[in-house]
């Protein structure tokens, strides 16, 4: 049935309705082309591609999107949510809540097994609690369980939750991923999960698929669960191959080698020209619609440059959004003035914004110190030239035109712009997580709440948590406190509107773009149903025809 979205990343749900989702085939998505409908089969391999290597298979402790693609497949959560972002059940067959909000009763499903097959159950809850809330359990997501008082096995499928005051994100928070107590306990309780083997190969879930195999650097491969207990997903293999290049993923698309671009679909060149020819609108279909990520240029808040929010405000003013989003997307974007996205609930349109206005930018650089040029034309401040590294992920061409970009733009204003493209587990290890970096092109992936805690909070600057640029203000810290401790939509929402002032006006990271997700899938694969909540949610429903399968191995 309906599989966990892969975004779970950092605990930031946002609640999002995604408009405009659709596809540009018709009933090709649920037919071949030229073919009627054909019935439900199991068997072949889905060849899906990742542009970056996963960096584990235990997502509680990671952040990057590919180990939570694949780990999404592996493990399950109590709750998720299906097509059109409702919460349902996971592992849960149902749950109560208190009208105080302040108890959550489970009761889970009696038939989920582990993949060595042990019987799952609620102490297997209990253990992922106190694994999360474990201070040598070096996760991102801590803060989600820190807010319960107490968390309970009433019996081997009931679970008792209890909160110190009402948290916004209780019910959602528990479709974190659920972690087997026989398995990891010893390697929680030494501080080692990250070391655990299991990271490394052998994972045990109890979701749709199980652990085969993982090269790094070239692919990983996991095989259908055969008992998994929402029943055996069609599609029998699953194979990730690991391809650091957009480019490169569209030669493999041309030539059959894949199924799918990933979950990063096309870029908007193939998508909108490249792809756009008969050969491949028959052996594809292509989909559209507002992605859960923006895309910005950050700052290490450390670095005294980019401490003085003058600098930072110039930079905003000195990139052209638009320009941006028509050259590099080809307009299939829209400009960002935050981490929510335009025509959500929980979105602020009245935030301060800063329009293109290159004079506007030197009269801030000016203010700031940044004055007199030397013979490069480049801006000095107390003898030293304004120049920097800019670094990027490897594999993605968008974010390294972006770079560019930003590059010709600071260029302008007298600043000199250095960039360096870096392997993607690389990249995060040891730049993102050591602070590495003086600026940075990156984006962040959003989920089903405005909680924008782990992200932005000034307690969450260490090497495991996520507030990299190290960003602190004591008010914004106020607003996403009070913004998660309310159960009352219209309370938080003042929250979350001031929260985005403040942001807007402090600028720590110039927030660019929202791009539209462009997935491409081989037509082959059937069963596929584009809504409010992307492709992906129903995945173990999706089938090859017996008459359309490629690949024997099962």
């Amino acid at each position: 049935m309906s599989r966990r979205e892969p975004l779970r990343l950092l605990g930031l749900l946002l609640a999002l309705t995604l408009a405009g989702c659709g596809s540009e085939a018709d009933s090709a998505v649920d037919r071949g082309p030229g073919q009627s409908a054909a019935k439900p089969a199991y068997g072949d391999t889905f060849i899906d591609a990742l542009t970056g290597n996963i960096s584990g298979l235990i997502p509680n402790v990671l952040t990057d999107s590919a180990s939570f693609e694949v780990g999404s497949l592996i493990y399950s959560g109590l709750v998720t949510r299906d097509k059109d972002l409702n919460i349902i059940g996971e592992l849960a067959e149902s749950w109560e809540f208190s009208r105080d909000c302040l108890d959550l009763t489970f009761r889970l499903r009696r038939n989920a097994r582990w993949h060595d097959g042990r019987p799952f159950t609620a102490d297997d809850v209990v253990f992922t609690y106190e694994t999360m809330i474990n201070p040598k359990t070096p996760t991102a997501y801590r803060e989600d369980f820190r807010a319960i008082r107490t968390v309970e096995a009433v019996d081997p499928f009931t679970l008792h939750v209890r909160y110190t005051q009402p948290y916004a994100k209780a019910l959602q928070s528990w479709s974190t991923w659920i972690l087997p107590r026989h398995v990891l306990e010893s390697y929680v309780r030494e501080g080692r999960l990250r070391e655990a083997p299991q990271n490394r190969s052998n994972p045990v879930g109890t979701g749709p698929y199980r652990f085969s195999e993982w090269k790094p650097g070239e692919k990983v491969v996991l095989v259908a669960n055969p008992d998994y207990f929402e029943g055996r997903p069609y599609l029998s293999r699953i194979v990730y191959r690991i391809i650091p290049s957009q480019a490169t993923i569209f030669l493999e698309l041309k030539a059959k080698g894949v199924d799918s671009a990933g979950p990063a679909g096309l870029t908007a060149l193939q998508f909108k020209r490249q792809a756009d020819f008969p050969a491949f609108r028959k052996a594809y279909n292509k989909f559209q619609y507002q992605d859960n990520a923006y895309t910005y240029l950050g700052f290490n808040l450390s670095d005294p440059r980019f401490a003085d929010r003058r600098v930072r405000q110039a930079f905003a003013h000195a990139i052209n959004k638009r320009e941006l989003i028509d050259g590099v997307r080809l307009g299939l974007g829209r400009e960002a003035t935050g981490p929510y996205k335009p025509g959500t609930w929980a979105y602020n349109p009245n935030v301060r914004t800063y329009p293109y206005d290159l004079a506007r930018a030197r009269e801030l650089l000016a203010a700031a110190g940044w004055r007199p040029r030397d013979a490069d034309g480049i801006l000095v401040k107390d003898g030293q030239p304004f120049e920097f590294v800019l670094r990027t992920n490897q594999g993605n061409d968008e974010r390294r035109k972006v770079a560019e970009i930003v590059q010709a733009s600071l260029k302008d204003l007298g600043v000199r712009v250095d960039i360096q493209v870096i392997e993607w587990a690389s990249f995060l290890k040891e730049y993102i997580r050591k602070k590495r970096f003086e600026a940075i092109i990156l984006g962040w992936g959003i989920g089903l709440d405005p909680d924008q805690y782990e992200v932005w909070h000034s307690s969450k600057r260490g090497p495991d948590d996520l507030n990299r640029i190290g960003y602190a203000n004591p008010e914004a810290d106020e607003m996403l406190e009070q913004g998660r401790a309310s159960c009352v939509e219209a309370e938080r929402k003042k929250y979350y509107d001031r929260f985005q002032e403040i942001l807007a006006e402090d600028q720590p990271i110039v927030f660019l773009y929202f791009r539209d997700a462009l997935p491409v899938v081989s037509s082959r694969i059937r069963g596929i149903i584009p809504s409010p909540n992307g492709i992906r949610h129903n995945f173990n429903e999706w089938y090859v025809p017996k008459q359309l399968q490629r690949y024997t191995a099962g």
